[in-house]
């Protein structure tokens, strides 16, 4: 049986695409005071995003519950006897603990083995691409999560913000926190390294900012995913998959729209970019 593999919904993957690869996504939950949706299923991000810039109050998020993973695992365990679940930094959120804790409790024929991909948003997508590849290509489960934990040190995200406002506020900032107070007019790019987001860079003007990514992309060069991220800006995120696939010329960039959980943090106007190279080391 083809191992099969699960993430949560802060990975950001396209819909269509992980329904084609046979990635299943656990949604975590976004909290506009007592209405709770679950991010991707009950509420979409173009309807999130409208919702965020018109509310008096930042929504909050919580993790999936023990239960979500326990009724994915059971669910996926009439088809398989072997998954593994690949999930966000456990230092920015609790879903790691609550697969974990959903694994221990499993009962069944069905092998269970969960990975923190130490990053998150479309990071952690690529890194579930990884694993899914391996899965795909007749991997057994030791040998996917082998490969699986190779590719997070060669998978890169860098998000250029309008504001660190959301990210401050949802109390995620990080490392981060070096670029608040001086970020009149500054464009800051982050990324997330080690399980947590680190601040990179100051950008002048969104212009700036976005040259300055396609020269990371540049950097990391050969590639073999790439991917462009946004929150509410798909105009822009267009414009820049069009400029990044001469880094790409054998595949597709291919765009995603922020979710709902990452988007609490990371707020309107983002634009990113997330890769799959063969460099392996700090950003």
């Amino acid at each position: 049986m083809v191992v099969k593999v699960v993430t949560d919904s802060t990975a950001d993957l396209p819909p269509a695409l992980a329904k084609e690869l046979g990635i299943t996504v656990v949604p975590l939950n976004v909290h506009f005071g007592t209405e709770v949706y679950r991010d991707g299923v009950e509420i979409l991000p173009d309807e999130f995003y409208q919702r965020l810039m018109n509310s008096p109050r930042l929504p909050t998020t919580s993790q999936p519950t023990v239960g979500d993973f326990l009724q994915s695992y059971q669910e996926l365990s009439q088809t398989t006897d072997e998954i593994v679940s690949v999930h966000i930094s456990a230092k920015l959120s609790g879903t790691m603990n609550s697969a974990n804790q959903a694994r221990e409790q499993f009962q069944g024929n069905c092998r269970i083995e969960t990975v923190d991909s130490q990053t998150g948003s479309l990071g952690l997508g690529m890194v579930a691409m990884a694993a899914n590849l391996a899965a795909q290509r007749g991997a057994g489960i030791d040998e996917v999560v082998k490969e699986t934990q190779l590719a997070i040190p060669r998978v890169r995200f860098f998000g250029l913000l309008d504001t660190l406002e959301y990210l401050e506020k949802g109390g995620r900032i990080g490392k981060a926190q070096a670029f608040v107070g001086s970020l009149l007019h500054i464009k800051p790019i982050l990324t997330c390294w080690d399980g947590e987001v680190h601040p990179l860079e100051r950008a002048r003007t969104r212009a700036k900012g976005i040259d300055r990514l396609c020269e990371l992309v540049q950097k990391y060069t050969p590639l073999e995913d790439l991917g462009v991220v946004y929150s509410t800006t798909p105009d822009d995120a267009r414009a820049l998959a069009e400029r990044l696939k001469p880094f790409l010329p054998d595949s597709e960039v291919f765009l995603s729209q922020i979710g709902p959980v990452v988007g609490t943090y990371l707020g309107p106007g983002i634009l990113g970019i997330a890769l799959r190279g063969q460099t392996v080391g700090n950003p």
